[in-house]
């Protein structure tokens, strides 16, 4: 029996990634800024979905295990490939720390008060159990995906459709402690950068190209098919949960959805759509945690990582990298502990949306660069890589400095990797690029 993936299986992986603590956790994110988020929906929507055409053409021509890192070495060689595996890998983990961080705090409604050492230990837990179904394997990882996937559509319809009936336009007001410090345009792109963490993964289906059939065809139309899904959803529930639910409420929310259903439904129905919504964000962390191993095998197996990331258990799922992976996330939950949820979820979302930029932002560079060696390029195609190019730089350009350093060192932190690995290629004597053994 195979265990490769189909359409399916890859256009859940792509919601899957995508659909997470993005929809659930942003809308008390995104209250203190009012209408202006719906602008902000619309720019990083529009952005998502040139990235979304971007990864399907690079996909198409290069369908190989890791992503990202492997357009980039086709394009620009060893060295630039091994700071964007390394770069993606480890935002990886960061971006994971948030989906966890969700799911626990949609679990607050059903466990009452308690002590925060305790949300740290159900955090440990989850990681752990997610960790080792991805130690089953892609086909098994896939196939959970899948069902939860299919379970987010309650919460995503049943309580939006129902706010509307509720919605006031008087609840977009913008906070004035927002509003202050800003001009419209710095505004705007700062609500970009944390709405744009609501599609962070749209590239994920195409790290384990390796595991899925017919990946040239497969993943583009997942890719896209999947970004301009999620871009209407996230809409749609933007519009209604926030114009039903006062911003000054939204804003100290733990659990957004859970709390508006609290006030549309009454009774207990809120537990159960809070517990809906957990688990929507487990089908997040799987995905993640999928993409995570598969990223480091991808690096691991183009020789620009020490092999122990290449190495797979009986069922195919590359269990060092993963291990690896759980053992990094582990210590960053605890550096991110916050009594304010929402606070904690944009301090992880401002760093992890940054680094995945830089990422997205060189992929862009590789696409262009493959156009201009094509003979077959249209003006639609250099369209869409110069609008996707233009939106990453816009929204680095006015990111904070203290952002765009601590953001920076999560690439700066494979430095002793890259030469520990260059030293090996000395030792070994073996032919290499000139570019992959210099800074």
């Amino acid at each position: 029996m195979s265990r490769k993936i189909g359409f399916w299986s890859v256009f859940a992986l792509v919601t899957g990634s995508q659909i997470g603590t993005g929809v659930f956790m942003l809308p008390a994110a995104l209250a203190p800024f009012g209408i202006m988020s719906l602008g902000g929906w619309v720019i990083s929507g529009l952005g998502a979905v040139m990235l979304a055409l971007v990864f399907a053409k690079l996909c198409s021509q290069f369908p190989r295990t890791g992503g990202p890192h492997a357009y980039v070495q086709a394009m620009f060689g060893n060295s630039a490939a091994f700071f964007t595996g390394w770069t993606y890998w480890v935002i990886s983990w960061v971006s994971t720390c948030a989906v966890i961080t969700g799911c626990i705090g949609y679990l607050s409604p059903l466990i009452g008060d308690h002590p925060p050492f305790v949300d740290l230990i159900l955090e440990i837990v989850l990681l752990l159990m997610i960790t080792a179904v991805n130690f089953r394997g892609v086909k098994v990882a896939g196939n959970v995906e899948f069902f939860l996937t299919a379970l987010k559509t309650i919460p995503l319809l049943l309580v939006p459709v129902a706010a509307l009936f509720f919605f006031k336009p008087s609840n977009f007001a913008v906070i004035e402690h927002v509003s202050s410090p800003w001009d419209l345009s710095q505004m705007l792109s700062h609500v970009a950068l944390l709405t744009l963490w609501g599609f962070v993964g749209l590239e994920s289906a195409t790290t384990p190209a390796g595991s899925v059939e017919n990946p040239a065809k497969t993943i583009p139309r997942a890719v896209v098919m999947g970004t301009l899904f999620v871009a209407i959803l996230y809409v749609i529930n933007s519009i209604s949960i926030m114009g039903a639910t006062p911003a000054s409420v939204l804003a100290t929310s733990k659990a957004p959805y859970a709390d508006t259903a609290r006030f549309i439904f009454g009774g207990n129905w809120h537990l159960g759509i809070s517990l809906i919504a957990a688990i929507v964000c487990i089908g997040t962390l799987n995905a993640w945690m999928l993409a995570s191993g598969q990223i480091a095998l991808g690096v691991a197996q183009d020789g620009l990582m020490p092999a122990i990331f290449a190495r797979k258990n009986k069922h195919g799922a590359p269990w060092w990298a993963l291990l690896i992976s759980c053992a990094g996330i582990v210590p960053l939950l605890f550096l991110t502990q916050d009594q304010n949820l929402a606070h904690q979820v944009n301090t992880i979302i401002d760093f992890s949306v940054t680094a995945f930029l830089f990422v997205y932002g060189i992929c862009c560079l590789a696409y262009l660069k493959m156009l201009y060696q094509s003979q077959k390029s249209s003006f639609l195609q250099w369209l869409c890589g110069l609008i996707a190019l233009s939106f990453c730089i816009w929204v680095i350009a006015a990111t904070p400095a203290k952002t765009l350093l601590i953001s920076s060192g999560f690439t700066l932190s494979g430095l002793p990797i890259y030469w520990f690995r260059r030293q090996q290629f000395k030792r070994a004597s073996l032919p290499i690029e000139a570019e992959a053994i210099s800074l």
